[in-house]
């Protein structure tokens, strides 16, 4: 069985205290022999704070970005060996924010896969249409060359350390939603792009998770799909008891 993820994001929410709260309920609601992975994704300034909170439990810490230099003058940056140093070893790499809001393109995003695949950690890397390639018919186009453009210059030995998410930008913070359909043949067509280039054992042992308006009365079906390994969930991972419900969902089908 493949491994079994689901990740939250918080993006540029909670301070120290909203994120110690909601460190403390996220103990308090998950049970400790989930089937799942658990990932919290604070913003930089918590991730210190978070990985102490979460030392004894089974919840582990991934940082939402970072810089592919080693260091230098990149004002605001934040490299892998900083990351690395306060006990973060999983990074987000391509969100569809990232890609709109601060112009990351295939080819800086390929610079730091090989970054964080050189420091020892592991990539969640995103990929996804906008609402125009949907309707246009090109969306298998549009994903297919933000995996081989950001990823398919790796050696097999680093996949292991690889997870994609499929996030459908047009289904992000928008309440609209892929269907279990759309998003079982999305995956299915990822991890085929992957078996092409790599074999079918690295295709079939890559977790492919789901992004784009997760909630708990949707992810059962979502994540009953053979080929959706978990979820990439946003708002929803800020309320403790959504995300808790989330995780008990995808359990249900391990």
């Amino acid at each position: 069985m493949r491994h079994q993820i689901v990740a939250g994001n918080w993006k540029m929410n909670n301070n120290a205290e909203q994120t110690e709260d909601l460190l403390n309920a996220l103990i308090e609601k998950l049970p400790d022999d989930a089937a799942a992975e658990i990932i919290v994704c604070p913003s930089f300034v918590n991730l210190s704070q978070a990985v102490q909170h979460l030392e004894f439990t089974n919840i582990a810490v991934a940082a939402q970005n970072m810089h592919e230099a080693a260091s230098g003058a990149y004002t605001g940056e934040v490299s892998a060996d900083m990351l690395k140093s306060i006990g973060v070893e999983t990074v987000i790499l391509g969100h569809s924010e990232r890609r709109a809001y601060f112009g990351e393109t295939d080819q800086s995003l390929a610079k730091k896969a090989t970054t964080a695949i050189e420091n020892d950690m592991r990539i969640i890397f995103c990929v996804g249409e906008e609402l125009s390639e949907r309707q246009n018919g090109i969306f298998e186009e549009v994903v297919q060359r933000q995996v081989r453009n950001g990823l398919f210059h790796l050696s097999e030995e680093a996949w292991p350390q690889i997870v994609i998410a499929y996030e459908p930008v047009w289904a992000i913070g928008t309440g609209e939603t892929a269907t279990p359909q759309q998003a079982g043949e999305m995956h299915a067509f990822i991890r085929n792009t992957v078996r092409e280039k790599y074999g079918n054992d690295i295709a079939e042992a890559l977790p492919i998770l789901y992004g784009g308006s997760v909630k708990p009365d949707n992810a059962r079906e979502i994540f009953s799909h053979p080929d959706v390994d978990g979820g990439l969930i946003g708002g929803a991972s800020l309320k403790a008891e959504d995300f808790a419900k989330i995780a008990g969902a995808f359990s249900e089908h391990s």
